[in-house]
């Protein structure tokens, strides 16, 4: 068997040999259908789709009734956007094998890709009476509507499908999907349930529950049912992921880790998993541990740009700023729209001593993220601990411009014009702060060690205690 196996891996390989000199040599020569069935095969799976179609239309010279390889030329068009040449091609197909339902099928996805909702939902329609096997149909038919907008009735194919076969994994993340666009996911909690009860050993059902409790930050509940999927089938990689995930949520950050071990015990590692496992290091201060599974993370996929950050901030809180800052605008130059990285950057280099580069890092930070009130309050930092109260009071005033109801800004304002001696504008904002969040007051301390100034801000904060804060 094993030798058989290895005379068609060799066949193969001199068959695409052959065929690449072929198209090197633009020269024609003849193969069996089977061979260049694999050939296209082949490059499809090497995600080469310029050579698949060559070989496709090599193959379709030669034997141009082929089923197969007209389905294959069909669809590496469309994945092309070539919509009306692949139809077109169906069409044709279909006057020599009308009966077949693939023709079909893909004339619906087809459809559905190229925009055309009504039509695709048309002909996958009239499929449901032509065949047994109809799951998959469902599911096309709930692609289709959702792609159209239509979601209550892909949320209705899709609940088809998952009633032919309960362990159709994209009809139910679909699912989960469309119920939360429609805001009824919550609703649908009880659906999942009859799932389970009509089959308590679908590890399946128990993850999408769990997938359905982590959207509506159930987390102690998804950790459950996440759980629940991974004694059912103790090699399910995605379920130890989600479960990592919904701990890091909890703050159960050694749980988390155990997750992410066994989710890398059951896949090959990938970059994603080794950086939550690197985060969830991070949070329990096991610095130097994080530090060797963001190395990995990037050995896996050197793009990563979460690997670069990770391994920049565990620098950076080691102390060791110069050898941060390299690994922090690596992390930039792979991602520069992301606020937490200039955030990092400027930080860096704020502690280095650099101020001008860190004050030009906060800027972009603000820019790229002006909606993250972080930009703006550590930023504030550098001007309020060179004692200027003022230009640290116009940062802020720069985030309450693009976030009026973050009452951390307010608080901070107010410090620094109780510092600049601008009592009466430090005391309206205060106001507005108290009135957006009054629990948040606690802050202010931090900034008055003084026992006779904090005495007199709490005098101050004690006129706009709520009723029911008391």
């Amino acid at each position: 068997m094993e030798q058989e196996f290895e005379e068609r891996e060799g066949d193969i390989k001199d068959s695409l040999r052959r065929f690449e000199q072929m198209l090197a040599r633009k020269e024609n020569q003849f193969f069996d259908l089977d061979v260049y069935e694999q050939i296209v095969e082949h490059y499809l799976g090497e995600g080469d789709l310029d050579k698949a179609l060559k070989a496709c239309e090599a193959g379709l010279d030669n034997f141009p009734y082929s089923l197969e390889l007209m389905l294959d030329k069909a669809q590496i068009l469309a994945n092309n956007s070539k919509f009306d040449e692949a139809l077109e091609l169906l069409d044709r197909a279909n006057l020599f094998s009308p009966t077949d339902l693939d023709i079909q099928y893909m004339q619906g996805t087809i459809l559905n890709m190229a925009g055309r909702f009504e039509e695709s939902v048309q002909v996958l329609e009239e499929m449901l009476d032509r065949t047994e096997d109809k799951d998959d149909i469902y599911f096309q038919l709930g692609q289709s509507y959702q792609n159209w907008g239509k979601f209550d009735e892909a949320i209705d194919s899709y609940k088809k499908s998952i009633q032919l076969n309960i362990n159709n994994e994209n009809a139910l993340y679909e699912l989960a999907f469309c119920l939360d666009i429609t805001g009824e996911l919550e609703n649908s909690l009880s659906y999942y349930q009859q799932l389970i009860d009509r089959d308590p050993y679908s590890y399946n059902a128990w993850y999408n529950i769990g997938i359905a409790y982590s959207k509506l930050a159930r987390f102690a509940e998804a950790a459950e049912a996440y759980d629940y999927a991974t004694i059912i089938k103790d090699d399910f990689a995605s379920a130890y992921f989600n479960l990592g995930n919904t701990y890091m949520n909890l703050g159960q950050f050694e749980k988390a880790e155990q997750a992410y071990i066994d989710t890398l015990k059951h896949e090959e590692p990938t970059a994603e998993t080794l950086c939550h496992l690197g985060a969830s290091l991070e949070k329990q201060d096991k610095l130097q541990e994080a530090i060797v599974r963001y190395r990995e993370a990037i050995r896996v996929d050197g793009l990563w740009d979460e690997a670069w950050y990770g391994l920049g901030v565990c620098l950076s809180e080691l102390g060791k700023w110069y050898e941060a800052l390299p690994f922090l605008r690596k992390a930039v130059k792979l991602n520069e729209q992301n606020g937490e990285y200039w955030l990092a950057i400027a930080e860096t280099e704020y502690k280095i001593g650099n101020v001008m580069s860190s004050v030009e890092a906060f800027e972009k930070a603000a820019e790229v993220d002006p909606a993250n009130p972080d930009s703006y309050l550590i930023w504030s930092l550098v001007p309020f601990d060179q004692g200027n109260y003022l230009r640290a009071n116009e940062v802020i005033q720069m985030g309450i411009d693009e976030l009026p109801k973050e009452a951390d800004l307010y608080y901070r304002a107010a410090i620094y014009l109780i510092h600049a001696g601008y009592y009466r504008e430090a005391l309206l904002n205060l106001e507005a702060a108290l009135t957006l969040n009054y629990d948040a007051h606690v802050q202010l301390f931090e900034f008055f060690p003084e026992l006779e100034k904090q005495k007199a801000l709490y005098k101050i904060i004690q006129q706009y205690r709520k009723p029911e804060s008391e």
